[in-house]
């Protein structure tokens, strides 16, 4: 920062000055051990951060008019239950809607009854994988003006589930099809990092992995994409999904990182124009003891999001991990995000972070430490053969034990669950759905990646104990 207005009577200080007082405040102890910690990731987080952190280093900066939408998921198992439900949703300050659309049975006339669709921004979270439906969509979509995001996954649905939707072949060959009816202003291809995250990946390996896994897209299908409009390049538009978790600044570089790392990348293919990225709150780090402390941790979450650039925030109620949908939860979720946008003033906020020393470093080193990780995976033949070859799952499993340990041993700090517990807290009777990793033996291609959040052994024993 350069010695302007009033700082003109205040000399410069160094670093090296910094770090001296420091050492000598200490009387003694090392500055190394007594104040620099090592994050998941590796990256060494010094108490202080100065101008010289970021000298020299690039940067990545979000056009001035960047804004963020409040989403809210709708489960459209019943067309007309599920419009009625966006209507009263977008009454009350929702502004985008992600609708997970669990058959082919859906009738879309209905589901989108009554809504404008040339202002409200569409998610869809589909639970098959099929032409006509889609196609059904688009044809919808397209002459209502709308703006939407397929989500449509194959590679996703294979590290979730352990198989294909139908197989290899018939998969690629849906996808080419669906890819077709896109445009820009449908966006058919998404890439769910959010499993990455609830699984135990550590930051760099979920910016590595997103990049490998969107990478084995481009390397099938970039070519079927249309030209954009100056015919310089083509577009490949692309939604992640991403998980946030409650490491406040990491996050807000994580997915920083994640747009910078993505231009990078299109930038090889010749491809224009930038990412969407929808943000959720983690469920790894959510519990179910002292439930009401999940708010404080979801507001935390969106912030991050919100600040690190996320195009859309879609909270998680507080109670979501054990109790069905309902209104109270989804309310108070819906308003945490409200509050953050319209009284917290942070509608256009994604320019705060910038210039930040810590977090411009964060966002650098990660970035950097993602594509170190994203090149062995493709020299190694590419994100798809270390599915297949169990090295993702391997990986994600080591820093998901390591992460584990430091929660067991009271180093990660859950209030209300390994620490600071409530003897009196019963949740027995409260258990709507089941929130735990649930085991089944079935047959699979691959193995699968399997979220699970840190609390749920402990949980497990008091849950026994009650």
């Amino acid at each position: 920062m350069s010695n302007t207005g009033l700082f003109n009577e205040f000399p410069e200080v160094s670093a090296k000055q910094w770090k001296q007082k420091i050492q000598m405040d200490l009387k003694g102890a090392d500055y190394n051990e007594t104040l620099v910690w090592e994050s998941l990731e590796g990256i060494n987080v010094k108490p202080f951060y100065h101008q010289e952190d970021i000298a020299g280093i690039p940067s990545f900066s979000l056009p001035k008019d960047h804004d963020w939408s409040v989403g809210q998921s709708i489960y459209a198992g019943d067309g007309k239950k599920a419009n009625a439900k966006a209507q009263e949703i977008l009454e009350k300050g929702a502004e985008s809607i992600i609708f997970t659309i669990p058959n082919e049975k859906i009738d879309f006339e209905t589901l989108f009854s009554g809504i404008n669709l040339e202002t409200v921004q569409l998610y869809f979270n589909f639970e098959f994988l099929a032409l006509e439906p889609v196609k059904k969509l688009v044809s919808l979509l397209k002459d209502k003006k709308a703006k939407a995001h397929l989500n449509i996954d194959i590679i996703g649905h294979l590290a979730k589930d352990g198989n294909w939707y139908h197989n290899l072949e018939e998969d690629h060959k849906l996808l080419t099809q669906i890819l077709a009816l896109g445009n820009s202003d449908i966006s058919v291809i998404g890439v769910d990092s959010s499993l990455y995250q609830n699984a135990g990946a550590n930051m760099v390996q979920q910016l590595a992995y997103s990049l490998a896994h969107a990478n084995e897209y481009l390397n099938h299908f970039v070519t079927s994409s249309a030209p954009d409009s100056n015919g310089d390049g083509k577009s490949f538009p692309i939604t992640f999904k991403v998980a946030v978790g409650s490491n406040y600044f990491f996050e807000i570089a994580k997915t920083k990182a994640l747009r910078w790392l993505w231009n990078s990348l299109a930038a090889e293919y010749n491809i224009q124009g930038g990412c969407n990225i929808l943000a959720i709150p983690s469920k790894r780090n959510k519990t179910l003891y002292d439930y009401n402390v999940n708010m404080l941790r979801t507001t935390s979450e969106s912030m991050s999001a919100v600040l690190g650039g996320a195009d859309t925030v879609c909270n998680l109620a507080y109670d979501a991990i054990y109790h069905k949908d309902n209104a109270f939860g989804e309310r108070i979720a819906r308003n945490q995000l409200l509050l953050l946008k319209e009284e917290s003033y942070l509608a256009r906020a994604s320019q705060i972070s910038e210039g930040t020393y810590y977090i411009e470093s964060l966002t650098h080193q990660l970035a950097e430490k993602a594509l170190v990780l994203f090149k062995q995976i493709e020299k190694a033949g590419g994100f798809l053969d270390s599915l297949k070859k169990g090295m993702v799952q391997r990986k994600i499993k080591e820093s998901a034990d390591k992460e584990q340990q430091l929660f067991d041993e009271g180093k990660i700090v859950s209030l209300g669950t390994n620490k600071y517990q409530n003897p009196q807290d019963r949740m027995k009777d409260e258990l709507e759905l089941y929130p735990f990793v649930k085991t089944k033996a079935r047959k699979t291609i691959i193995e699968p990646i399997i979220e699970k959040r840190l609390a749920e052994t402990l949980e497990q024993k008091r849950l026994n104990n009650e």
